[in-house]
């Protein structure tokens, strides 16, 4: 297991030592750096390198919601995992691109959850100056769950949201399925203006009673409807004249 490398970002000078020694428990882990502030957490970082953050939300100076927007789109990448005795910041925590957001008292089985979806995030994040995605993030109960792409059979927007359909069952995400298709056209073709679907899912195209096409997926329980005049390209994607 690779050793992930910690700074943990706390004001109270007691909550600091508890993490320590709920981290002491957990294997592969390094403490490299504690911070008081924002300005300390973005400090360490430069200096230490971290793969994720430990971090406060209600710190003096900048506060732990502006430290993480700073950290966001950093390189390499930071994890950040909120640690706060409030929950009201939820939102803004994922707003902020957090990976967890955990409540104080930490318990130690959601610490130990929230480090493993720090190495998944490390182990999708795609190598510098490629700003390739391999999982989408899924909002779940104030935590966040990572669905590899590999994993996700198709996509249906339904009002704001998008449905994702994906090996182990169904999460909704904020993204909109334009912007899915811009950044991942050559992994989904789109057979309806409300859905796309992943390439090597396809199997068929099936005309139903009423002269519908209907697509027919490797793993789906149900044709999808297809639009007219998505027809032409998934005749192509599929190798049909």
């Amino acid at each position: 297991m690779t050793s992930l490398k910690l700074v943990i970002a706390d004001d109270e000078p007691m909550a600091p030592e508890r993490l320590r020694l709920l981290l002491a428990e957990e294997p592969g882990v390094e403490v490299v750096a504690e911070a008081a502030d924002g300005q300390q957490v973005l400090d360490a970082c430069a200096a230490h390198r971290p793969d994720a953050v430990l971090l406060d939300i209600a710190m003096p100076g900048l506060d732990g919601l502006q430290a993480a927007r700073r950290l966001a789109g950093s390189d390499p990448p930071v994890a950040v995992v909120f640690c706060t005795a409030y929950d009201a910041h939820a939102l803004s925590a994922f707003d902020a691109a957090a990976i967890d957001y955990l409540v104080k008292p930490v318990r130690p089985e959601r610490l130990a959850a929230a480090l493993a979806r720090v190495r998944t995030f490390l182990a999708g994040c795609p190598a510098a100056g490629a700003r390739r995605r391999t999982h989408l993030s899924a909002r779940l109960r104030g935590t966040v769950r990572l669905i590899p792409l590999e994993e996700v059979r198709y996509l249906q927007a339904e009002e704001k949201y998008v449905v994702v359909h994906h090996a182990r069952g169904e999460d909704l995400i904020e993204e909109s399925l334009r912007s899915l298709e811009e950044e991942f056209g050559d992994r989904f073709v789109r057979i309806h203006r409300n859905c796309l679907v992943a390439r090597e899912e396809l199997v068929e195209l099936r005309r139903d009673g009423g002269g519908h096409v209907q697509a027919i997926l490797r793993h789906g329980d149900r044709p999808l409807e297809v639009s007219r005049r998505c027809v032409p390209q998934l005749r192509q994607a599929l190798g049909l004249r």
